[in-house]
């Protein structure tokens, strides 16, 4: 069962971070675009992103929370992992969501006179949470392929 959640925990946390890698070099190149391009891209990111977002971020919560919970002295990795996944959970929460189903209303070929400032904030709190889903990555890719220790 062990074996099972910590796979399972770097499975759905690698795939939720290398999604959000995937958006942000896209969202990066979208930056020398203007309004109607940018709100058009961000009408079909919308379409079914956010799907894929909750299917990996919610497991990835899930398992590394049981994973710090049977944990038996190595509780360190798994905290790292699961703080830094709420960080992404409550960033998207504070900042991404909202903006996302503001942006879902844009009209294409009049965005708002703000897109601009909206994107850059959307785009400030993406960084924010892929580098913190990185680092979760990060830390139980490393755990799982580090020295074994005896429990």
């Amino acid at each position: 069962m062990d074996r099972f959640v910590r796979a399972a925990s770097l499975v759905f946390t690698g795939a939720f971070a290398g999604f959000l890698l995937g958006v942000l070099v896209l969202e990066n190149s979208l930056r020398q675009y203007g309004g109607d391009v940018y709100t058009q891209v961000r009408h079909v990111e919308l379409d079914a992103l956010d799907t894929l977002a909750t299917a990996t971020l919610i497991p990835a919560l899930l398992t590394t929370a049981i994973l710090l919970m049977r944990a038996r002295g190595r509780r360190l990795v798994p905290l790292v992992a699961l703080v830094l996944l709420v960080v992404v959970l409550a960033t998207s929460i504070a900042v991404n969501l909202p903006i996302n189903a503001d942006q879902a209303d844009w009209v294409v070929q009049n965005p708002p006179a703000d897109w601009a400032a909206i994107r850059d904030r959307w785009q400030a709190a993406h960084l924010v949470r892929t580098i913190a889903a990185l680092a979760a990555f990060g830390a139980l890719a490393g755990a799982a392929v580090g020295p074994a220790r005896r429990t």
